[in-house]
């Protein structure tokens, strides 16, 4: 504003100059004059006012400046006492802070003061209490820990025996239910297999054939078969023994078809030997593809002659054959009341025990030589894995595992499967017994019902209701865990106190 007030100025003087100019050519009259006076006067008045409105412009930029400098003055005062005061209150604070530094040095102190004396303290009441009580820290935390121990023992017998009731309970109908469906649902005749044989004779006099000159027939035959063959005064009879199944197979065929052809020497026995045997592996390879066939399941042509050799094994007297077929379908019963499938449980229940058609041959457990058969002939993990474990030579991992280990305990627990020399039998017996008077706090241990229960009593002064109750458990685990057995063992743990007095 300042600035446009002087050029106004400017141009008013150059404006009066030039009309000067031009008057002072015109020639001067009176008119004249009275114009340039009264040109001379606006010229004076526009310059007072050009002047009058600058200073004005100039006052209010003077004022403008000194309100804005005025505030800012006070603006920079007032942030001084606020500068002033915040650090008087810090000050203060520096000081306070110093006096709570100075009572925290202090409480520290005191509070090492006290600990000392507490420590001090303490030590000397343990050990008048060591005094008193006559058991030194380690004596008394081992007492608390026995008590502990005990308290724990009784808590944890008796929510395990609750728990195992309940569960017990709740499993055993349920598993009650699925085992009588599938026994229900199969029923297969069963003959008892022997260690020998015997072969009709159309006459007395074929026995002297058999023995032949100074007994070079019957040594030649059982030299080329392995089989004891017995001429005793049976009539129009003689008797293989052998334990061998498929060697007593094979010296019945031989016999018979020598018998059939009446021509007994040493070149005629080898030579019906050896077509016996051969007619034996062709027969072992049908019996492997019937059961295959009837189970419907397809198997290799190898793992079906190694499955009809079965035909002529046993165990306890028990036909393995016929003993993986009702495996079988066992095992493919449960699966059905599972919703398992069932096709895998047929196979694995056909195959389980296929190992002992080599057993004799290959070191290992059956269960383990099968499993690699059934490996090299193509069968699935899951069958593989079933076939190990039906024994526990390794440990079961699914569901398939335990059918076939349930299936196969049905199928050899069952009265009048299997036979048990009494010898075995006697050490089953006692290997049970034996087992159970190992735990501390047995006194005596006795196998009842052909090892199918066992009752333990306990020394009553070493054992509670409630330690009774969890050895039970315990001892049950360890039957599992060491001892091979058919079926369910019972466990019975029992404990008696009994006191007598006289009255006179």
């Amino acid at each position: 504003m300042q600035y446009i007030g002087y050029i106004g100025v400017g141009i008013s003087l150059a404006a009066a100059i030039v009309l000067g100019y031009l008057i002072g050519r015109i020639p001067r009259t009176k008119r004249v004059e009275e114009l340039l006076a009264q040109a001379q006067e606006d010229a004076e008045q526009l310059k007072k006012q050009t002047l009058l409105e600058g200073r004005q412009e100039i006052q209010e930029l003077r004022d403008e400046l000194e309100a804005r400098a005025k505030r800012r003055e006070e603006e920079l005062t007032h942030m001084e006492e606020r500068i002033l005061r915040r650090e008087d209150r810090l000050g203060k604070k520096s000081n306070y802070l110093e006096q709570i530094e100075d009572s925290l040095r202090k409480d520290e102190e005191e509070l090492e003061t006290m600990k000392e004396t507490g420590l001090r303290l303490l030590a000397s009441g343990k050990a008048r209490l060591e005094e008193i009580a006559g058991w030194t820290q380690d004596e008394a935390r081992e007492q608390l820990l026995k008590v502990v121990e005990n308290e724990s023992q009784r808590f944890f017998s008796r929510k395990l025996d609750e728990v195992e009731r309940r569960t017990r309970e709740a499993a055993q109908q349920r598993a009650v239910e699925i085992l009588s469906t599938a026994v229900q649902r199969y029923a297969a005749e069963y003959v008892e297999e022997h260690s020998v044989s015997s072969v009709s004779l159309p006459s007395e006099e074929f026995k002297g054939r058999i023995i032949g000159r100074e007994g070079r027939n019957i040594k030649t035959f059982e030299a080329l078969t392995g089989v004891e063959l017995l001429v005793d005064d049976t009539p129009e009879m003689v008797v293989l023994s052998s334990f061998h199944p498929l060697r007593r197979e094979v010296a019945r065929m031989a016999l018979a078809r020598l018998i059939e052809d009446g021509r007994i020497h040493p070149a005629q026995i080898e030579e019906k030997v050896q077509r016996a045997k051969a007619r034996l592996a062709e027969g072992v390879k049908e019996e492997g593809k019937k059961a295959a066939f009837d189970l419907g399941i397809d198997l290799h042509p190898e793992l079906a002659a190694l499955l009809g050799r079965l035909k002529y094994r046993t165990s306890y007297g028990q036909n393995q054959l016929a003993h993986s077929i009702e495996v079988s379908w066992i095992a493919k019963m449960l699966a059905d009341e599972l919703g398992y499938d069932a096709t895998k449980a047929k196979r694995a229940g056909l195959l389980h025990d296929i190992g002992k058609a080599v057993d004799h041959e290959v070191d290992g457990p059956h269960a383990l030589i099968g499993a690699d058969l059934a490996r090299r002939y193509g069968e699935g993990p899951v069958v593989l894995h079933a076939i190990a474990a039906h024994h526990e030579d390794i440990e079961p991992s699914g569901v398939l595992d335990v059918l076939i280990q349930a299936a196969d305990t049905l199928s050899a627990a069952r009265p009048g499967a299997r036979q048990e020399t009494f010898e075995r039998y006697i050490q089953r017996l006692k290997d049970l017994e034996d087992l159970c008077r190992s735990f501390p706090a047995v006194q005596e241990a006795y196998a009842l019902q052909a090892g199918r229960e066992v009752r333990v009593m306990v020394q009553p002064d070493r054992a509670s209701d409630e330690m009774a109750s969890k050895l039970a458990y315990d001892i049950a685990r360890a039957i599992e865990g060491e001892l091979n057995y058919p079926g369910e063992i019972k466990v019975n743990v029992i404990r008696q106190t009994q006191f007598t007095e006289s009255a006179k």
